[in-house]
């Protein structure tokens, strides 16, 4: 990230103001209290750890650093960075769970194409038929029985699936998921709700598994491995059924960077910044992931433009 003379602490929230250029806080964006903390916690380390870098190469070069005024601390550019590739996996995790608690009270806004999100009547109205579509698909699928939605954050499948059959809804953050409580209070529908990583080991065995827009935060290099937690969750011929991302351009809001490296750059409506894991999946990919991990008979499509959905059954025990 760019050198902030003056920022919102990444973690807590709190205004800050460098005293100078060199003031580690600034190439990190957190406040002097967060940087007292950074010993236990993963995603402070892996911010100080960043920090320290660009500001030894910033020194090394010679040059400014970026932001370091007024003027340009808004206009310096973002480069995406290969997090999925070259970060702890435990700072990864740390980061993208910051990322959700701190996106929850605008991530609707992603589904529903407001604010930052809206892209023109042109590509609304082709995300919003194809969002359509992908409930249609979810809705259509021969889910009942006890299910699991991981990586649930703020519900917005969650009423559907509740309509099918006994739902446990689990998110790491705990800011998506009261959302996801309000959105199925809304409905009338009735659900068990736990803060739990996806990553956790199963406690039991179900009948069918869901994931929304998960897959694409999973590193390549840990997708069989996050494919064979969702295989234990499952009944020999139980359900795995998910809907996630395709690229386009015109997905995400319009002042994000470009993806690269299999990293986003995100920002938030109050300008604080993280970077977190997106993969890009082909559905070829996917189906041989499915293929070599437990599953049988994957079928894994697109809406278009915009989104992936997929759908295997746990191969029977041998």
């Amino acid at each position: 990230m760019p050198f902030r003379a003056h920022f919102d602490c990444l973690w807590c929230g709190t205004p800050h103001v460098c005293r100078g250029p060199d003031d580690l806080e600034g190439w990190a964006q957190l406040c002097p209290e967060c940087v007292g903390k950074a010993g236990d916690n993963g995603f402070l380390r892996f911010r100080l750890r960043q920090a320290l870098t660009e500001r030894g190469a910033a020194r090394a070069s010679e040059t400014p650093p970026l932001g370091s005024s007024d003027d340009d601390v808004d206009a310096s550019p973002v480069r995406p960075v290969s997090v999925a590739a070259a970060t702890p996996a435990r700072d990864r995790d740390a980061e993208m769970l910051a990322y959700y608690e701190a996106r929850a009270p605008e991530y609707d806004d992603w589904y529903l194409r407001r604010g930052r999100y809206a892209r023109g009547p042109i590509h609304d109205a082709a995300w919003d038929a194809e969002l359509d579509a992908a409930g249609r698909w979810l809705d259509d699928l021969p889910i009942r029985g006890e299910i699991v939605e991981l990586a649930a954050g703020t519900g917005w499948w969650s009423p559907l699936l509740a309509s099918k059959g006994e739902l446990s809804l689990y998110d790491a953050a705990s800011a998506p998921l009261e959302r996801a409580r309000g959105r199925l209070v809304a409905h009338g529908l009735r659900a068990h709700l736990h803060v739990r990583d996806a990553w956790a080991e199963p406690d039991r065995q179900v009948d069918a598994v869901f994931t929304g827009f998960w897959l694409s935060h999973v590193p390549r290099d840990r997708l069989d491995a996050f494919l064979g937690v969702v295989r234990r969750w499952l009944k020999p011929g139980g359900t795995f059924a998910f809907i996630d991302s395709l690229f386009d351009p015109q997905s995400s809001a319009a002042d994000h960077p470009t993806p690269a490296d299999d990293a986003s750059v995100r920002r938030l409506d109050d300008g604080r910044e993280f970077t977190i894991v997106k993969v890009y999946h082909e559905p070829r990919d996917l189906d041989a992931a499915l293929s070599g991990t437990g599953f049988r008979d994957p079928s894994v499509t697109t809406t278009g433009r915009f989104f992936l959905t997929g759908f295997a059954r746990a191969a029977d025990a041998r």
